[in-house]
């Protein structure tokens, strides 16, 4: 077709007229998933004193979440370019808020985690509707906006997390304040759903001639045993002295990995749909953009978990103390994600060499205050850095995921949101788990006194903060894999 009349181009941009307000619903279920990924941060302390939880179990509320977030979601991203991301999306914010009412119903630590992993297979199950029914309703010249507004919340969700987590545990107190961290999601879950059923596009978005099989089982058992192998050494070898078996689970987890990779490329080869078509890493923007993903949430998510930890337990402070730390982040989150859409297109690649670079000084930043400063450091300390870092993750974190998204067909939008989501709630695991390691691994407190605690802390905090800042300086590096500047999809 070579029909290109000028007086039929302005309908490539049409955007329709419920778009915006689906968007608002995606983004509520989004707001929910990404929410719950710091809000339990400051009531780590508070859960380990009222169930006498261990080391290892705090890591494991963290990551544990995480990484069942990114196990499900490249199966409920394919399921979703089957038969359609609505349904997907509506039922996994269902047994997303049924596990969040869980989580605080629970009575003991083994109960908390495994609500904690349904949670997260759940956020994981609707969350890559998000990018891709943005790719479906909103044309290439408005997805730069809908994306940079899905970066705000992105940004805004994760610093506002230790906040609000903070204010519900002041105003509730200890022993109830943390079970409602978790509740606060009823009544956002329960507005969507509703919302969801109304709102969103039903119907699956899949290009001609693509087969509808079901789910590459082999493939996710393998993906998912191969990511659990290497999650549960990092988080439980620490805590157990590092034995033989923790090196052999490591070295099995590398291996199931590569045999992933195999077996997809093989059930392609066979006419099948993978759970990651290969045809994906075809591209190098997708590529280096995984990859750069997996490091920068590793840098990114960590840092709230050890300064909650630190100014809790290391520091005496309050939760609402800990939350209100965090407020400079929100603050350059926000501004950065405002204007991230504007300057990508101005600026291409450099917005992101901005964005990390921002990243990278903050966290440096706050490495730097806490090795001179040491227990004497307050908020006002860390004010700078968090709010470059902030503004540095809202530049980034929006025109990174179009410039991945955008170099994939419209119809494998669910696969390639779910495989960057993967790399990036894997790297958050990934993350937590070693920063939790290097954390309670290095603490020592030499003696009773809130001085000696104090300094303990503060020295594995500062430890803990340097692998955070190593892995922003290698993301700092991969930003570079990135092409220049990547040309919008053709309109259709």
């Amino acid at each position: 077709m070579t029909d290109s009349r000028p007086d039929e181009r302005p309908a490539s941009v049409v955007i329709p007229r419920n778009a915006w307000q689906a968007l608002i619903v995606l983004l509520a279920g989004m707001f929910m998933a990404l929410l719950d990924t710091t809000i339990v941060n400051v009531a780590l302390p508070t859960i380990r004193t009222s169930l006498d939880a261990s080391e290892a179990t705090l890591s494991w509320i963290i990551s544990g979440y995480a990484l069942a977030f990114g196990i499900a979601l490249i199966p409920a991203g394919r399921l979703g370019d089957r038969i359609g991301h609505k349904w997907v999306f509506f039922t996994g914010l269902l047994l997303f808020t049924l596990a969040s009412l869980a989580c605080g119903l629970a009575q003991n630590d083994l109960q908390l985690i495994i609500a904690r992993v349904v949670q997260g297979l759940a956020g994981g199950m609707f969350v890559p509707a998000v990018t891709a029914v943005i790719q479906i309703l909103f044309p290439p010249l408005a997805r730069g906006k809908a994306f940079a507004i899905m970066g705000s919340v992105i940004g805004v969700s994760t610093a506002l997390g230790p906040i609000l987590g903070g204010l519900i545990i002041e105003a509730f107190g200890d022993e109830n304040g943390w079970r409602l961290v978790f509740w606060v999601n009823l009544p956002i879950g329960i507005v969507a759903l509703v919302a969801a059923t109304i709102l969103l596009p039903a119907g699956s978005q899949r290009a001609p001639g693509t087969k509808s099989g079901g789910i590459d089982w082999v493939g996710l058992v393998l993906i998912s045993t191969g990511l659990v192998a290497l999650l549960v050494p990092l988080i439980e070898g620490e805590d157990r002295g590092w034995p033989l078996w923790t090196y052999l689970t490591l070295v099995a987890g590398a291996l199931l990995i590569v045999a992933f990779g195999f077996w997809e490329v093989a059930y392609t080869r066979w006419g099948r749909s993978p759970l990651v078509p290969p045809k994906l890493f075809r591209h190098p923007a997708f590529t280096g953009g995984i990859v750069l993903a997996l490091v920068y949430f590793a840098a990114f998510t960590s840092i709230f978990f050890t300064i909650s930890i630190l100014w809790q337990a290391g520091l005496g402070h309050t939760a609402l103390e800990s939350g209100l730390v965090s407020i400079p982040f929100a603050f350059g989150t926000i501004i950065g994600a405002s204007q991230s859409n504007r300057l990508a297109q101005r600026l291409g690649r450099t917005v992101l060499v901005i964005g990390v670079s921002l990243v990278t000084v903050g966290l440096v930043w706050i490495w730097l205050a806490l090795l001179l400063i040491g227990p004497a450091i307050t908020n006002w300390e860390l004010l700078p850095p968090l709010l470059i870092a902030g503004l540095g993750s809202g530049f980034f974190i929006a025109p990174n995921a179009q410039f991945i998204v955008a170099t994939v067909d419209r119809s494998e939008a669910g696969a390639a949101s779910g495989v960057v989501g993967v790399m990036q709630r894997v790297g958050s695991a990934v993350g937590i788990a070693v920063i939790g390691s290097v954390f309670f691994g290095t603490l020592v407190v030499a003696g009773p006194s809130p001085a000696a605690l104090a300094a303990g802390f503060t020295d594995s905090a500062t430890a803990a903060m340097g692998v955070s800042a190593a892995f922003s300086v290698l993301a700092l590096l991969l930003v570079f894999v990135l092409p220049k500047r990547v040309a919008p999809a053709p309109a259709r």
